[in-house]
C-alpha cells in the first residue's frame, strides 16, 4: 500500500497548488462534485476494456480509476486509510453477511 498512500500524499500536496500547473489542483479546484463524475468516467473506461478483454488497456484505466478515486477521497477530506479500515472490517466475513448487515439507504 505505500504506492497508494505515497500518491495519496502526492494528491494532499497539491490542495491549493496552482491549477495552471497541476492537473490534480485543476480538478480539485472544481470541487467534488466535479472529482467525482471524472472519478465515474474513468470507472466507465476501466469497465469498457475488461469487457473487451483488453489487459493492457485495463491496467491502464485501473491506474486512473485508483488516481480519481484518491482524488474524489481528497476532495471530500476522507482518508485512505478510512476505506482501508472498512475493508479490514470486513476481512473474513461472508460477502452475503456483510451486505445483509449493511444499513439501507
Amino acid at each position: 500500500m505505500t504506492l497508494l498512500h505515497d500518491l495519496e500524499q502526492t494528491i494532499l500536496s497539491r490542495k491549493g497548488s496552482d491549477p495552471d500547473t497541476s492537473w490534480t489542483a485543476k480538478l480539485l479546484s472544481k470541487g467534488p462534485e466535479k472529482c467525482a463524475e471524472k472519478f465515474g468516467e474513468e470507472a466507465i473506461e476501466a469497465i469498457i476494456e475488461a469487457v473487451k478483454d483488453d489487459k493492457t488497456g485495463l491496467a491502464s484505466e485501473g491506474a486512473d480509476v485508483l488516481y480519481h478515486f484518491l482524488v474524489m477521497l481528497a476532495a471530500r477530506d476522507v482518508a485512505l486509510d478510512d476505506v482501508l479500515q472498512v475493508l479490514a472490517d470486513r476481512q473474513g466475513l461472508s460477502g452475503v453477511a456483510e451486505k445483509a448487515a449493511r444499513p439501507r439507504t
